[in-house]
């Protein structure tokens, strides 16, 4: 929860890893496919036993007074998903989201975390391509003098809808859209008695689009194409089967157990993410999915029409909260709110409060204003965090974990 209290955490740790330890962290042998084996750091303490701890890499200094560097070891697709999901809510929703739905297959008691190590840049790129016709092939093998870099079942691996129309014609791509942006990976290690670690689980998120923008020339006009979540849920799944065959080709990945989830991206100008639509297990060294369970999450914008439509109490209560700073500070800017709904159940409010300040006592004195609104106005059923911002920078933090009764608050200076 409280991705900004989580960042005071992330400094934290920052800080206290400048400092040299010698007992907080465990040196062991990560078990790959590599000939020579690699070093890993599994962390001795973390700040919430609900969250993985993460592998990192251990290199040694490579001369005399260089110091030992523990490194996060990036996934092999790293970056290629701010190239293809255009909404940054999406990708932090997708990661995160990825990762809490991997904690039902894998436990952070028993498992590590890691970035993907399985699909390269490369490998995803290809993917995400247009799957192309044999005349494609024949021509891509000519002007390589027959001897081209892709073999042709590389060449012909993606897997969004071949485009076979006029591509000055804007109905043509509506009979051919791209559904999948991008195939996000996670690895799951576990420890093993010989006092190594070793990739034991891979859980993937397929990124489907939910609209379809595109152009027929540069510079032209833009176009969208609505995909419903019937349509885009079908051509997910059949992805999802391919890749599972695919991924069981790699020497390392035959035996162990999918997490796949379908996730349906928002609008690229959405001030909220969009959401898991379902997600299915493979069991190690199965080459079928079996049935996919509905995934029932929603997140929603204060104030919105859908909002009012789809959960009319707590567009009030935001809109009574609304009310309440405006009385406070006639001439503020307004309040949004952001709802993560779970089975159409709120788990988690994050409010924004833009205000101009002329002076600190204003912020300590609408901080306090706001601890009481909390009190009076929002439920603890749920995960609470109200941002008071100004112009230039946070003023304020207050947030309550769904349970506790009075909220926590944090006054920057």
């Amino acid at each position: 929860m409280k991705k900004s209290f989580l960042f005071f955490v992330s400094i934290l740790l920052f800080v206290t890893a400048c400092t040299p330890s010698y007992d907080s962290e465990e040196e062991i042998v990560q078990d790959t496919d590599e000939e020579d084996p690699e070093t890993a750091i599994i962390p001795k303490y973390n700040f919430s036993d609900d969250e993985y701890k993460i592998i990192l890499e251990y290199e040694p200094g490579q001369s005399k007074g260089v110091l030992d560097e523990q490194i996060y070891k990036p996934g092999k697709a790293r970056g290629v998903i701010v190239n293809q999901v255009f909404n940054r809510y999406d990708i932090d929703e997708m990661e995160e989201g990825l990762r809490r739905h991997s904690k039902s297959v894998f436990d952070p008691e028993h498992f590590y975390f890691q970035e993907g190590q399985f699909l390269t840049e490369e490998v995803v790129y290809r993917w995400l391509n247009r799957k192309y016709t044999e005349a494609d092939w024949e021509e891509y093998y000519k002007d390589h003098d027959k001897n081209p870099p892709l073999t042709k079942e590389q060449f012909m691996s993606g897997l969004n809808p071949t485009f076979t129309g006029d591509e000055s014609d804007p109905d043509a791509y509506k009979k051919s859209p791209r559904y999948l942006s991008h195939i996000l990976e996670q690895n799951y290690l576990q420890k093993t008695e010989e006092n190594t670690v070793g990739r034991k689980g891979i859980s993937i998120a397929l990124a489907m689009k939910s609209v379809y923008q595109y152009q027929t020339e540069v510079g032209g006009p833009t176009y969208y194409h609505e995909i419903s979540e019937k349509e885009m849920l079908k051509k997910g799944k059949e992805y999802a089967q391919i890749i599972l065959e695919r991924i069981r080709k790699m020497e390392e990945a035959q035996d162990l157990p999918i997490m796949f989830t379908i996730y349906r991206e928002e609008s690229q100008s959405s001030l909220v993410p969009g959401n898991f639509v379902a997600k299915t297990v493979v069991d190690g060294s199965d080459m079928t999915i079996g049935e996919w369970t509905s995934i029932e999450e929603d997140y929603v914008l204060f104030p919105s029409d859908e909002a009012d439509k789809k959960y009319p109490g707590d567009a009030n209560m935001m809109k009574d909260f609304t009310e309440s700073v405006r009385e406070f500070f006639p001439d503020y800017v307004g309040v949004i709110g952001k709802g993560f709904y779970v089975d159409g159940e709120l788990q988690e409010l994050i409010v924004e409060v833009p205000i101009e300040f002329k002076g600190k006592g204003e912020v300590i004195g609408f901080t306090q204003y706001a601890y009481g609104l909390i009190m009076e106005i929002f439920s603890n059923k749920y995960d609470l965090e109200i941002n008071v911002q100004s112009t230039n920078k946070q003023e304020a933090i207050l947030y309550r974990d769904a349970g506790k009764e009075e909220p926590e608050v944090y006054i920057y200076h």
